[in-house]
Protein backbone atom coordinates (compact mmCIF):
# COMPACT_ATOMS: atom_id res chain seq x y z
CA UNK A 1 0.00 0.00 0.00
CA UNK A 2 1.45 3.33 -1.08
CA UNK A 3 1.53 6.20 1.41
CA UNK A 4 0.53 9.74 0.54
CA UNK A 5 0.95 13.26 1.81
CA UNK A 6 -2.30 15.15 1.24
CA UNK A 7 -1.54 18.54 -0.28
CA UNK A 8 -3.74 21.55 -0.84
CA UNK A 9 -2.91 24.91 -2.42
CA UNK A 10 -4.02 27.90 -0.37
CA UNK A 11 -3.96 31.51 -1.49
CA UNK A 12 -3.10 33.71 1.47
CA UNK A 13 -3.09 37.52 1.44
CA UNK A 14 0.72 37.39 1.22
CA UNK A 15 1.14 34.67 -1.41
CA UNK A 16 0.29 31.13 -2.40
CA UNK A 17 1.09 28.33 0.02
CA UNK A 18 1.22 24.57 -0.30
CA UNK A 19 -0.25 22.83 2.74
CA UNK A 20 0.58 19.20 3.40
CA UNK A 21 -0.59 16.72 6.00
CA UNK A 22 0.60 13.25 6.85
CA UNK A 23 -0.97 11.00 9.47
CA UNK A 24 -2.96 13.90 10.98
CA UNK A 25 0.03 16.21 11.31
CA UNK A 26 0.95 19.26 9.27
CA UNK A 27 4.24 18.70 7.44
CA UNK A 28 4.03 21.59 4.95
CA UNK A 29 2.86 25.17 5.03
CA UNK A 30 5.31 26.49 2.54
CA UNK A 31 5.56 29.01 -0.24
CA UNK A 32 4.42 27.35 -3.45
CA UNK A 33 6.87 29.20 -5.66
CA UNK A 34 9.96 29.45 -3.44
CA UNK A 35 13.43 28.82 -4.82
CA UNK A 36 13.92 25.71 -2.67
CA UNK A 37 10.56 24.15 -3.63
CA UNK A 38 12.07 21.05 -5.28
CA UNK A 39 14.55 20.46 -2.43
CA UNK A 40 11.85 20.83 0.24
CA UNK A 41 9.51 18.48 -1.63
CA UNK A 42 12.26 15.89 -2.12
CA UNK A 43 13.26 16.06 1.58
CA UNK A 44 9.63 15.69 2.70
CA UNK A 45 8.71 12.85 0.35
CA UNK A 46 11.91 10.89 1.00
CA UNK A 47 11.68 11.22 4.78
CA UNK A 48 8.07 10.04 4.82
CA UNK A 49 8.48 7.56 1.96
CA UNK A 50 5.29 9.02 0.53
CA UNK A 51 4.19 10.87 -2.58
CA UNK A 52 2.01 13.94 -2.90
CA UNK A 53 -1.70 13.62 -3.59
CA UNK A 54 -3.97 16.63 -3.93
CA UNK A 55 -6.67 16.40 -1.33
CA UNK A 56 -7.67 17.54 2.08
CA UNK A 57 -7.64 16.33 5.65
CA UNK A 58 -8.87 17.48 9.04
CA UNK A 59 -5.41 19.00 9.68
CA UNK A 60 -5.46 20.95 6.41
CA UNK A 61 -8.98 22.24 7.14
CA UNK A 62 -7.90 23.32 10.63
CA UNK A 63 -4.76 24.96 9.21
CA UNK A 64 -6.79 26.98 6.68
CA UNK A 65 -9.18 28.07 9.43
CA UNK A 66 -6.34 29.16 11.71
CA UNK A 67 -4.44 30.90 8.89
CA UNK A 68 -7.60 32.84 7.97
CA UNK A 69 -8.03 33.84 11.63
CA UNK A 70 -4.36 34.91 11.73
CA UNK A 71 -4.71 37.06 8.60
CA UNK A 72 -7.93 38.55 10.00
CA UNK A 73 -5.99 39.61 13.12
CA UNK A 74 -7.96 37.20 15.35
CA UNK A 75 -5.22 34.63 16.08
CA UNK A 76 -1.75 35.07 17.54
CA UNK A 77 -0.92 31.40 18.20
CA UNK A 78 -1.39 28.20 16.19
CA UNK A 79 -2.33 24.89 17.78
CA UNK A 80 -1.89 22.50 14.89
CA UNK A 81 -0.03 19.19 15.31
CA UNK A 82 3.26 19.58 13.46
CA UNK A 83 5.51 17.01 11.83
CA UNK A 84 8.98 18.53 11.57
CA UNK A 85 11.11 16.99 8.82
CA UNK A 86 14.78 17.89 8.95
CA UNK A 87 18.02 17.36 10.80
CA UNK A 88 18.18 17.47 14.58
CA UNK A 89 19.84 20.90 14.33
CA UNK A 90 17.11 22.23 12.03
CA UNK A 91 14.40 20.92 14.37
CA UNK A 92 16.13 22.61 17.30
CA UNK A 93 16.14 25.93 15.45
CA UNK A 94 12.51 25.52 14.37
CA UNK A 95 11.42 24.76 17.93
CA UNK A 96 13.17 27.94 19.09
CA UNK A 97 11.34 29.88 16.39
CA UNK A 98 8.07 28.65 17.91
CA UNK A 99 9.02 30.39 21.16
CA UNK A 100 9.27 33.87 19.59
CA UNK A 101 6.13 35.72 20.66
CA UNK A 102 3.71 37.18 18.15
CA UNK A 103 4.66 40.74 17.26
CA UNK A 104 8.32 40.32 18.23
CA UNK A 105 11.48 39.89 16.22
CA UNK A 106 14.96 38.64 17.09
CA UNK A 107 18.20 38.56 15.14
CA UNK A 108 20.00 35.57 13.70
CA UNK A 109 22.75 36.32 16.22
CA UNK A 110 20.32 36.18 19.15
CA UNK A 111 18.88 32.92 17.84
CA UNK A 112 22.43 31.54 17.53
CA UNK A 113 23.10 32.55 21.13
CA UNK A 114 19.91 30.75 22.22
CA UNK A 115 21.23 27.61 20.48
CA UNK A 116 24.35 28.01 22.61
CA UNK A 117 26.71 28.89 19.76
CA UNK A 118 26.90 32.58 18.78
CA UNK A 119 29.22 31.61 15.90
CA UNK A 120 26.54 29.43 14.27
CA UNK A 121 24.79 32.34 12.56
CA UNK A 122 25.13 30.86 9.05
CA UNK A 123 23.93 27.43 10.21
CA UNK A 124 20.96 29.04 11.98
CA UNK A 125 20.17 31.09 8.87
CA UNK A 126 20.35 27.97 6.72
CA UNK A 127 18.02 26.07 9.08
CA UNK A 128 15.67 29.05 9.08
CA UNK A 129 15.61 29.00 5.28
CA UNK A 130 14.87 25.27 5.24
CA UNK A 131 11.71 25.73 7.35
CA UNK A 132 8.83 24.16 5.43
CA UNK A 133 6.10 25.18 7.88
CA UNK A 134 6.23 28.90 7.26
CA UNK A 135 4.10 31.40 9.17
CA UNK A 136 3.14 28.75 11.75
CA UNK A 137 6.83 28.26 12.57
CA UNK A 138 7.50 32.00 12.44
CA UNK A 139 10.79 32.29 10.57
CA UNK A 140 9.57 35.70 9.38
CA UNK A 141 10.32 37.01 12.90
CA UNK A 142 14.07 36.67 12.34
CA UNK A 143 15.91 39.81 11.23
CA UNK A 144 19.49 40.90 10.66
CA UNK A 145 21.64 42.15 13.53
CA UNK A 146 21.45 45.61 11.98
CA UNK A 147 17.65 45.37 12.39
CA UNK A 148 17.09 45.11 8.64
CA UNK A 149 14.90 42.57 6.92
CA UNK A 150 16.95 39.83 5.31
CA UNK A 151 16.13 36.68 3.38
CA UNK A 152 12.72 35.07 3.41
CA UNK A 153 11.45 32.14 1.32
CA UNK A 154 8.19 33.98 0.60
CA UNK A 155 10.07 37.15 -0.39
CA UNK A 156 10.84 40.27 1.60
CA UNK A 157 7.50 41.85 0.65
CA UNK A 158 5.64 38.94 2.28
CA UNK A 159 7.91 39.15 5.34
CA UNK A 160 7.24 42.88 5.65
CA UNK A 161 3.47 42.29 5.43
CA UNK A 162 3.55 39.51 8.04
CA UNK A 163 5.52 41.67 10.47
CA UNK A 164 3.18 44.61 9.84
CA UNK A 165 0.17 42.35 10.47
CA UNK A 166 1.67 41.26 13.79
CA UNK A 167 2.65 44.76 14.88
CA UNK A 168 0.36 47.23 13.07
CA UNK A 169 0.57 50.06 15.60
CA UNK A 170 4.33 50.19 15.59
CA UNK A 171 5.24 48.88 12.17
CA UNK A 172 7.10 52.01 11.17
CA UNK A 173 9.23 51.84 14.32
CA UNK A 174 9.52 48.09 14.83
CA UNK A 175 9.76 46.90 11.26
CA UNK A 176 13.23 48.19 11.09
CA UNK A 177 13.46 49.71 7.68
Amino acid sequence: MEKFIDIHYFTAPVGELILGSYEEQLCLCDWRYRKMRAAIDKRTQQALKAGYKEGSSAVIIKTIQQLNEYFDGKRTFFDIPLLLIGTDFQKRVWNLLLSIPYGNTISYLKLSEQIGNPLAIRSVASANGANSISIIIPCHRIIGSNRELVGYAGGLDAKKKLLALESPSSCTQTLLF
